[in-house]
């Protein structure tokens, strides 16, 4: 991801004036706010991590983890079946 340098905010300065920092948001996108010379956060707007989070057909796009916590609780449902199945 490329940051425009005008979009770094320390985090004193978003303490301070959280309200400067949603605007910034809404001119530029995003904010990163930086924590000890460090980015720290990212700010933007709710849909547009939506819609990064959706694939071309408007499915969402689950996580590794989601995938394997489904795997993994799909496999004890219905392990008998696939004991069955290797032997």
């Amino acid at each position: 991801m490329l940051v425009d340098t005008d979009s770094l905010v320390s985090l004193t300065e978003a303490n301070q004036n959280f309200s400067r920092v949603t605007r910034m948001v809404d001119d530029r996108g995003a904010v990163v706010i930086m924590r000890n010379n460090q980015p720290k956060y990212l700010v933007m707007e709710f849909a547009e991590v939506k819609a990064a989070s959706q694939d071309h057909t408007g499915d969402t796009i689950a996580s590794d983890d989601e995938v394997v916590a489904a795997a993994t609780k799909y496999l004890k449902k219905h392990h008998r079946a696939f004991e069955e199945l290797a032997s």
